[in-house]
C-alpha cells in the first residue's frame, strides 16, 4: 500500500524551483525563435512537450523506492555501454559527430542518459565499499573504471563536452566519498599529465575551439564568431536588458545556436544583469536544495545519489555559463531546463524525479 506520508512529505519546493526555471526557459525559446519560418511545430511547443514528458517521468520515479536502483546499477550500466557502442556502429552522424540513435519519433542521445546511470553505479559502489579514512589509489580502480569506459566511448563520438561532464561528476562524487591526501596529490599530478598528453589526441576542430577560447579575435568570422557574438549579446543587455523579444543579437540572427548552447545569451540581452541574477539565483537554489536533500537522506546510497545528481546539475550550469561569457571553450553543453533538447530535458527531469524520491523517503527506515 502507498504510504500516505510520502504525499505529506512531497518536496513541493524543489518542484516549484524546477517548474519556474523551465517555464522561463520556454518563454526564452519563444523569444529566440519567434522570427523563424518553420513548417512544423515551433521550438517552444516542442520544449513544452518534452517538459510535460519529463514531469510525467519524474512523477513516476517518485512511486517506487529509490533503494531498488542499487540492485539495478550493474545491469543499467551494461545497457548504457551497449548503447554507446551502438552509437559508434550505427548512430546518426550530424555535423561530423555521431551521437544519436534514430528511434523513429526522436533521436536518442545515449551519452545523456549515461550520466544518470554512472551516478547510480558510483553511488552503489561507494555505498557498498565505504572507507572511513578515505580511499587510496588501489581502492579507486573500480570507480575509475566505471568512469573511464563510457568517457572513452563518448570521446570517440566525439563529444568532448559530455565526456568532460562525466569526469567532473565522477570526481565530485569521489571527493565527497573521501580520498586520502597523498592519493589526491598523485591523482592531481596524473590528471595534469593526462590533460597535457590529451592535447595530442584531440581532433583538429577541438584544438581550434581551445585556440578560439584563448583568442576569439584570431578568427572573428569563423571559429571565433559564436563566442564573440555571445559576449556582445550578454554585454549589450546592460543592467535591465532590452526587453522581451527586443534583443538585437538574437532577433536579427547574429547569435548562432540561440535556442541551444547560447540560450542564456538571449536571456541576458533581453533581461540584463538583474534578470540574469534571477536565473542564477534559481539555479543556486536548486543546487543548494539538492545538497540539503543529500544531507537529510536516511541511507548512504541516497546521499551519494543526491550528491551525484546535484553535481550533474551544477556542472552543466557552470560549463554552459562559462562557455557563453568566454571563460570556457565552447564544448556544446546545454543549460539545464533552458536549452532546447528532448534528451537533455528528459535526463534533467529523471534527476529531479530521483531527488524528489530521496527527499520523500527521508523519514523511512
Amino acid at each position: 500500500m502507498f504510504d500516505r506520508r510520502l504525499i505529506a512529505n512531497f518536496d513541493w519546493t524543489l518542484l516549484l524551483l524546477v517548474a519556474v526555471t523551465a517555464g522561463i526557459g520556454v518563454l526564452n525559446l519563444y523569444s529566440s525563435t519567434a522570427g523563424w519560418n518553420m513548417l512544423g511545430q515551433p521550438i517552444y511547443t516542442k520544449q513544452l512537450f518534452w517538459l510535460a514528458i519529463g514531469l510525467a517521468i519524474a512523477s513516476c520515479l517518485t512511486i517506487f523506492n529509490y533503494r531498488h536502483l542499487e540492485h539495478m546499477a550493474i545491469g543499467a550500466y551494461l545497457i548504457c555501454i551497449g548503447l554507446l557502442v551502438t552509437v559508434l556502429l550505427f548512430g546518426k552522424t550530424t555535423m561530423g559527430a555521431t551521437r544519436w540513435i534514430d528511434v523513429g519519433f526522436f533521436n536518442l542521445q545515449p551519452s545523456e542518459i549515461t550520466k544518470i546511470v554512472i551516478i547510480i553505479a558510483l553511488a552503489a559502489y561507494f555505498n557498498r565499499h565505504e572507507s572511513p579514512i578515505g580511499y587510496n589509489l588501489v581502492e579507486l580502480w573500480a570507480p575509475g573504471l566505471i568512469i573511464a569506459i563510457p568517457v572513452l566511448l563518448i570521446i570517440k563520438q566525439p563529444d568532448l563536452g559530455t565526456a568532460m561532464l562525466v569526469i567532473f561528476i565522477g570526481t565530485t562524487m569521489a571527493l565527497f566519498a573521501g580520498i586520502r591526501r597523498w592519493t589526491l596529490t598523485i591523482l592531481s599530478v596524473l590528471g595534469s599529465a593526462a590533460m597535457i598528453g590529451g592535447w595530442f589526441l584531440l581532433h583538429g576542430y577541438q584544438k581550434e575551439r581551445i585556440h578560439t577560447f584563448l583568442n576569439p579575435e584570431r578568427d572573428p568570422l569563423g571559429t571565433g564568431y559564436h563566442i564573440i557574438q555571445s559576449k556582445i549579446a550578454v554585454g549589450s543587455g546592460g543592467l535591465w536588458g532590452k526587453g522581451f523579444m527586443h534583443g538585437t543579437q538574437s532577433q536579427l540572427s547574429f547569435l548562432p545556436e540561440r535556442h541551444t548552447d547560447f540560450a542564456f545569451s538571449v536571456f541576458a540581452e533581453e533581461w540584463g544583469f538583474c534578470g540574469s541574477l534571477i536565473i542564477l539565483g534559481l539555479y543556486l537554489a536548486i543546487v543548494l536544495w539538492g545538497i540539503n536533500i543529500a544531507r537529510k537522506a536516511n541511507t548512504s546510497f541516497g546521499m551519494y545519489l543526491a550528491v551525484g545528481i546535484t553535481a550533474m546539475f551544477f556542472w552543466h550550469v557552470v560549463v554552459n555559463l562559462g562557455m557563453v561569457i568566454g571563460l570556457l571553450p565552447v564544448v556544446g553543453v546545454p543549460l539545464p531546463l533552458f536549452s532546447y533538447g528532448g534528451t537533455s530535458m528528459i535526463t534533467t527531469m529523471i534527476g529531479v524525479g530521483l531527488l524528489l524520491n530521496i527527499s520523500m523517503r527521508r523519514f523511512m527506515f
